[in-house]
């Protein structure tokens, strides 16, 4: 839960900071900082959220909740805006592994399981979208595991596409921080 926990909306201790003109010296823009000294994330995480607002048609934060009706918008979002092919990978430990990943499991089991189950380590190619998706396991995906030509049906809050220069990779990001954070 690693990745996720990270990319959640947190109320972080804020530093306030001045930024000063070099070319007069006068006060600037007024800045919030968090412990890090990191605006990136905060600006980052506010254009995100307009991202997703505005596939949602909604304006109001207490109005992105995962619901059936967002889920129907974000369903109809990726289909029309997902460029094929679409190489994804697992964010992080699929809900399986975790006993082998995280837990006492052991190695060799885990390895062989890995030859019949979904792994986060490997890549896959989505074929398509679920027609049946819920608030509980979001929006599925059809994926071919490209190593032995597999086929699973997955998630896809925990996918990501392994291209992260691609416009998928930002598309697929936005979907999972939403769901994650607003259920």
């Amino acid at each position: 839960m690693g990745k996720k926990a990270r990319k959640k909306k947190e109320t972080k201790k804020k530093k306030q900071g001045v930024v000063k003109n070099e070319a007069t010296d006068k006060p600037g823009i007024e800045l919030s900082v968090d412990d890090t000294g990191s605006i990136k994330d905060e600006i980052e995480t506010d254009q995100q959220m307009k991202r997703v607002q505005a596939i949602l048609k909604v304006t109001d934060e207490e109005d992105m909740v995962v619901n059936d009706e967002n889920l129907e918008k974000y369903f109809q979002y990726l289909n029309e805006n997902i460029a094929f092919p679409c190489i994804v990978t697992g964010i992080e430990d699929f809900r399986w592994e975790e006993f082998y990943v995280l837990g006492p499991g052991d190695k060799g089991e885990y390895e062989e399981l890995k030859k019949t189950q979904p792994s986060y380590t490997d890549h896959y190619r989505i074929l398509s979208f679920d027609d049946h998706y819920d608030e509980d396991n979001g929006i599925l995906v059809n994926v071919c595991r490209i190593s032995d030509k597999r086929k699973f049906t997955l998630p896809l809050e925990d996918l990501e596409a392994v291209d992260r220069t691609s416009i998928n990779y930002q598309i697929l990001d936005d979907y999972s921080v939403w769901f994650v954070n607003y259920r």
